[in-house]
């Protein structure tokens, strides 16, 4: 789910931690450096390539310096602008960039590994930040990296083009020099659940990352940390490293903080009722209602926090709060009405995917970053578990690899969901489809996304149209007989019109599949044939649209998703 919920696919036929001993006490690794040239088109289109002419450089908009990029598709031409940058074999890339217009891609080919691409549909008149990973084979000196626009639409807009990583020895535009390690790292104010961890700041520094055990669970802007989520009478080690816009300095010294004593979880996740009404709460603001977690009205029985953010480390994880789009909306008071939410006998869960959180989970290295970055943001805010959310695939070996580390540590209150679009669902061979059933045992609710979606078949193998109660009943048989549980289906809708590009059904369709396929009832030219009493529920994107509605939605589905037999 992005961040405006618009169309996730042109259409099926288009679209198709290591420990903190790895390094002794001022050890540095070379810093991490932009590799593109020009990438803010301050020197025009210096060191680029569109096709057909398409590209210029304009001095509005922009969304930092004094340039950026304006190209125009035309007939066959999508408008592409590319440059090939120098790269290190055998080293991974964060590729991103500022965009803003209809249909606007980025990617990367030439990797010697697997070609990568990210899209969005549309950012409005404001800028939304697009980005992807790759990395290189042990041949490979040189990348290109691309954006452009598609067939037809109008013009796109592209700014602060980059491309991080190891430096391939091609040069980069001149910057600011990578900041150095924090020096002075103390632990101070411990309790049973956390501890203050303060360092010397850094000259040049934009903010610093804190690592808890080799993973990063922190991104602050000062030189001190609250530590909160942790486990009494337990010793962890911690290191801080400053960041700017060169990149990531050198981590400081380890450094050892132990909590006092006290006995046992004083805050157990509460489990999921049988039948659950599932809500995505927006941390941004896009026009629908602003909401703090303690806004979020009660029918909703799982709320995920969307979304997390990708960070450099492949497959790592972390969340940050967006305080200034929710109207000053603290971490402190975010922690707490978590908290309230599960006192109150509901789940929160820290959704992966979205306009930032697209990751890679490739290999074992990957997948255990995600476990354990998951696992530490679930300590620190209070999370009940993660839920999945990746649109741009997965490889399944290695998200179970994950999902099951990160289950093993959370242990057995662990709330694991997914949403996967309906192409996503078609298939048991599907990577989606594949790691449902890989974690059936761990798996809470499959929530797939009935929307954005155009014709699908059915388990029938006739052909339905969004909108229908046959669409949502004939798409979720496939699932119901591929393997999944009745429990671990949901059926997932837009709150209203405005919170996705196309399939929003009234609430009145919603109950009505849900009826049919509890109890065979409400059905329309499509009837199971059998029912399934332990549906779990519903998902609607988003808590937001639905409160902007006056709740509808929820105030519906929420007591016929309750009132299942």
């Amino acid at each position: 789910m992005n961040r405006i919920r618009s169309l996730a696919l042109l259409g099926a036929a288009t679209l198709a931690a290591g420990g903190l001993t790895a390094f002794a006490a001022g050890t540095a690794q070379a810093a991490d450096i932009n590799v593109v040239r020009n990438g803010g088109f301050e020197s025009g289109l210096a060191n680029w390539s569109c096709t057909g002419g398409s590209g210029a450089a304009v001095s509005s908009p922009v969304y930092a310096g004094a340039g950026a990029l304006r190209a125009t598709p035309a007939g066959s031409d999508n408008a592409q602008c590319a440059q090939t940058v120098t790269v290190k074999p055998n080293s991974t890339y964060t590729l991103s960039t500022q965009v803003q217009g209809s249909y606007v891609y980025l990617g990367a080919t030439g990797t010697g590994t697997q070609d990568v691409s990210t899209w969005t549909p549309g950012s409005g008149s404001g800028w939304q930040k697009l980005s992807t990973t790759f990395t290189t084979g042990p041949n490979t000196t040189q990348v290109t990296v691309w954006t452009h626009g598609w067939y037809g639409q109008p013009a796109y807009l592209v700014d602060e083009f980059s491309v991080f990583g190891p430096d391939g020895g091609g040069g980069t535009d001149p910057g600011p020099s990578v900041p150095g390690a924090p020096a002075g790292a103390a632990v101070s104010g411990q309790s049973a659940t956390g501890l203050t961890l303060s360092w010397n700041a850094v000259s040049g520094a934009t903010g610093y990352y804190v690592y808890q055990d080799g993973v990063r669970v922190r991104t602050v802007s000062g030189a001190s940390a609250q530590i909160t989520g942790l486990t009494a009478a337990t010793s962890y080690s911690f290191q801080v490293s400053a960041y700017n816009a060169a990149g990531e300095g050198p981590k400081s010294a380890p450094v050892t903080g132990t909590t006092t004593g006290g006995g046992g979880n004083p805050d157990p996740n509460p489990s999921v009722p049988k039948h659950a009404l599932t809500g995505y709460w927006q941390n941004f603001n896009n026009g629908a209602t602003v909401q703090k977690i303690s806004d979020v009205s009660s029918q909703y029985d799982i709320i995920a926090v969307s979304f997390a953010d990708a960070t450099t480390t492949p497959g790592a994880i972390t969340f940050n709060l967006d305080s200034a789009g929710l109207g000053g909306y603290t971490v402190a008071q975010f922690k707490a009405d978590v908290a309230a939410k599960k006192a109150a006998g509901k789940s929160v869960i820290l959704s992966i995917g979205g306009e930032k959180g697209t990751i890679s989970v490739n290999d074992s290295a990957s997948a255990n970053n995600l476990a354990n970055s998951a696992y530490a943001l679930m300590q620190e805010y209070g999370f009940s578990g993660i839920d999945i959310d990746l649109e741009n695939g997965l490889n399944p070996t290695y998200m179970t690899q994950a999902l099951r580390s990160l289950a093993a540590k959370a242990g057995p209150s662990f709330v694991l969901t997914m949403a996967p679009q309906t192409i996503d669902m078609q298939s048991t061979q599907g990577g989606y489809f594949k790691t449902a059933l890989a974690v059936k045992d761990i798996l809470t609710v499959v929530n797939m996304q009935y929307y954005n979606s155009g014709a699908m078949n059915g388990c029938d193998g006739k052909v339905y149209s969004q909108g229908s109660v046959d669409f949502l009943t004939a798409l979720a048989c496939i699932q119901l007989e591929g393997g999944l549980d009745p429990s671990q289906v949901g059926i997932g809708v837009p709150a209203s019109p405005s919170g996705a590009g196309s399939g929003y059904v009234s609430p009145t369709i919603v109950n009505n599949a849900l009826d049919c396929l509890a109890r065979g009832t409400g059905c329309g030219s499509f009837k199971p044939s059998k029912t399934y009493p332990g549906l779990r529920g519903a998902m609607t994107w988003s808590t937001n649209w639905d409160a902007k509605a006056g709740s509808a939605w929820s105030n519906a589905v929420g007591p016929k998703v309750h009132a299942l037999p």
